[in-house]
């Protein structure tokens, strides 16, 4: 196999992977959806596997020795899906809007301020909803005889707070009303500047019994992929970026659990653990229950309906005895993959920004891409800049490359000869080919080792430009205002095929003719292709092939100025 030959089995298997990948997920079957409530009237029950398994239980006791496990709430019904009966409960602060609901108390709105629509950049994104197309919320509760589930009804101070100028946090109190034997205050404290919120029960044992309870904190949510709202590159361009639960323990390390494997009752690899934090993951955002400390936690993810799951956590209370209170804390982050400040959340919850396989390169890619966007202020200069540094980085290797691309150039004259001379006659032409590469002391494969490293490079360069959020609604220059959004005039998928095939013309030309051909067509594949990836890739392919352009256009002449003083030297 000549050096065209395998570049161009490299390229087109890189591309055929991903454009596969693009046509599973485009023609993949649509996942059932919850089927739409009609206002006013309460949500129809979405079957679960058996009665009360939306209500988490523990599987092994976390209390102390003892202790006897908490049961699950009598009576729980079988559904997922708790319908808003109760009142809402706003909450504004400086980065987003979330609403509450008295019937469970828990999360079924956040809208981000900061971060906008992928379809309407003048609109708020909402992250998380009730909606029937993108079911997502959030379900806490108490486990314990009369102690409050997510079923549970609250009576709320108020129905609206908001973080005013100066203030540094505001606090939800939501007072359990349906609770025997004790007193529950369900407490939510948000804070200036952050997506974090920290979720708290006050227990007061009010009977004369001891009580061991246990917390869960659970996310509901369908197993549809998020909406073009929030990850409009994964809809246009049908790139299979993870969207499901995540786990994360000092022991197993950072673990997706796909909704596929829930609906085959997989549990997380380590379920009892005493550091870890547990997840749900999509394109750009991440929302998760994190855990402090040391004490103990079990992890568990489930079907409890029609494509209906939960991922959540279960922590001890501990032991309350008569007359005396207990609190247990949870933080809850919902908000971006902003990858420097999941770092300081939460040990390895910057895993979350999903590079691929290929996590080692990516990350250091992405903190040089993002030290030159501190320096030059725009990410479309800074994609610039890194493809450049890159470049000069492999310019040894492509310089390798280069001049055994234009030896064999120079010799296609030669070439030429040995084909008119043997004609169809494959073998004889193979041994004098091979005949003239060792006269001329030239590699025909030389130029294969250079590209083949360089490949895993480009390849973690293509999920630091498709992951990274900081690059959504970042804008260029001129008609490029989005570099997650493909190119809207088609400009750089345009310049690219051009430039493409420029680069086609200064390499060797392939001997067979269908192989020519093919060559020759690949710019116009290529630059369809690119019409419906975002800028920022098709930005780094293009300032590369006109970097590979300069570099080989100044080889190919410096090696033909040598074969040209060469042969007149021999007269």
């Amino acid at each position: 196999m000549d050096i065209q030959r395998l570049i161009a089995f490299v390229v087109f298997s890189f591309s055929a992977l991903l454009l596969w990948d693009a046509w599973q997920k485009h023609n993949a079957p649509k996942a059932p959806q919850p089927a739409a409530a009609v206002p006013g009237a309460p949500a129809a029950p979405v079957p679960a596997p058996a009665a009360g398994t939306a209500t988490p239980a523990p599987s092994v006791p976390l209390a102390p020795p003892g202790a006897a496990p908490a049961p699950a709430a009598p009576g729980a019904p079988a559904t997922a899906i708790v319908p808003a009966t109760g009142q809402p409960v706003v909450v504004k602060t400086d980065l987003f809007e979330v609403e509450l609901n008295t019937a469970g108390g828990d999360i079924r709105r956040v809208t981000l301020y900061k971060v906008f629509s992928a379809l309407d950049r003048t609109k708020p994104l909402k992250l998380m909803a009730p909606d029937p197309a993108q079911y997502f919320v959030t379900q806490t509760g108490l486990l314990g005889e009369g102690l409050p589930t997510h079923r549970a009804n609250y009576a709320a101070e108020q129905g609206a707070y908001a973080l005013a100028p100066g203030q540094d946090q505001v606090e939800v109190r939501l007072t359990a009303t349906d609770v025997s034997g004790a007193e529950v205050v369900k407490k939510l404290t948000f804070r200036r500047g952050t997506y974090e919120i920290l979720v708290s029960y006050e227990v007061k044992n009010a009977g004369d019994k001891p009580l061991a309870p246990f917390a869960y904190f659970q996310f509901l949510r369908d197993g549809n992929q998020p909406s073009q709202e929030a990850a409009q590159t994964s809809a246009i361009a049908g790139v299979a970026t993870y969207t499901g639960p995540a786990v994360y323990t000092e022991e197993s390390k950072f673990v997706k659990v796909d909704f596929k494997d829930i609906d085959k009752g997989k549990q997380p690899p380590v379920k009892k653990a005493k550091d870890g934090w547990i997840g749900l993951v999509q394109h750009y955002f991440v929302s998760a229950w994190l855990p402090k400390g040391a004490g103990e936690r079990e992890f568990f993810t489930n079907k409890v309906g029609d494509n209906l799951f939960t991922a959540g956590v279960i922590v001890p209370v501990g032991q309350v005895a008569p007359g005396a209170s207990a609190t247990v804390a949870m933080p809850l982050y919902i908000g971006p993959q902003e990858t420097d400040k999941l770092a300081k959340i939460a040990p390895g919850l910057e895993l979350v920004v999903d590079y691929g396989w290929l996590y080692i390169l990516a990350a250091p890619l992405f903190w040089v891409l993002k030290f030159i966007h501190g320096v030059v202020g725009n990410w479309g200069w800074a994609i610039i800049l890194l493809t450049i540094l890159i470049k000069l980085v492999f310019y040894p290797l492509n310089h390798k490359a280069g001049r055994s691309m234009a030896a064999m150039r120079v010799l296609g004259p030669k070439m030429e000869k040995l084909k008119q001379l043997y004609g169809d006659d494959r073998q004889k032409l193979n041994q004098a080919m091979m005949e003239l590469y060792r006269t001329e002391k030239i590699n025909p494969l030389g130029g294969c080792l250079p590209i083949l490293v360089q490949i895993p490079v480009f390849i973690a360069l293509y999920w630091v430009l498709l992951a990274s959020i900081e690059l959504r609604h970042a804008p260029w220059l001129g008609w490029i205002q989005d570099l997650s959004a493909p190119d809207p005039w088609y400009i750089l998928p345009v310049v690219y095929a051009v430039s493409m095939f420029v680069q086609t013309k200064l390499n060797p030309q392939p001997a067979d003719p269908v192989q020519a051909k093919v060559m020759l067509a690949m710019p116009i594949v290529f630059s369809i292709f690119f019409f419906f990836f975002p800028s920022g890739l098709v930005l780094y392919w293009v300032v590369q092939n006109l970097l590979s352009i300069a570099q080989q256009w100044h080889i190919n002449r410096t090696l033909e100025a040598e074969a040209a003083a060469k042969a007149k030297g021999k007269r």
